[in-house]
């Protein structure tokens, strides 16, 4: 505390305490965040310098609390709890394992395989397309062709791809969206 002796806002809410902590529990839901924000609140309001000119210094002092209350929320809201560090622990544990890292080297050397047994131009759409996510229109121009002409390249290598991998196509946009091809 201070030297100069309590301001006028201290000895409030010293007084107003106990309300303020009967209407924090019921509001919070939590004794110990009530008690933890009515601490909080008090550090505050005993380090102010001089008290404000305000009509309602008790409205005032417990939504000062409130705020605390909400900014210990907000940053208690950023913390991962243990169950969900505990998942990313197992996803990493998944990631490492080495059978999947061998079987996605194969997989990545199956498909750089099935790519340059493609035509060198559907190749060079196909990386554009996929790769470099390089819109039809910029491709065509690229390739003195019409989009049309990009899109019929693109489905025939990777309707290659797919059947070198040994998976089905999808198509995702226009007539039998959603169905294997």
């Amino acid at each position: 505390m201070k030297d100069t002796g309590q301001s006028s806002m201290v000895r409030l809410f010293l007084t107003s305490y106990d309300d303020f902590k009967v209407r924090l529990r019921r509001r919070l839901g939590s004794e110990d965040l009530a008690n933890d924000v009515l601490h909080e609140t008090y550090l505050r309001v005993d380090r102010m310098e001089a008290p404000p000119n305000i009509a309602q210094p008790n409205a005032y002092l417990y939504r000062m609390a409130l705020n605390i209350a909400a900014d210990r929320r907000q940053s208690d809201a950023r913390l991962l709890t243990g169950s969900e560090v505990e998942e990313l622990l197992q996803v990493s544990d998944e990631a490492l394992d080495p059978a999947r890292v061998v079987g996605g080297q194969k997989e990545i050397q199956s498909l750089l395989k099935a790519l340059y047994e493609l035509p060198a131009r559907r190749r060079k759409i196909f990386i554009a397309a996929r790769l470099e996510e390089a819109p039809h229109l910029e491709i065509s121009r690229r390739f003195g062709i019409s989009t049309r002409m990009v899109e019929k390249e693109i489905k025939a290598a990777l309707g290659h791809c797919a059947a070198r991998l040994e998976r089905k196509v999808i198509q995702r946009f226009g007539p039998g969206a959603g169905k294997p091809s």
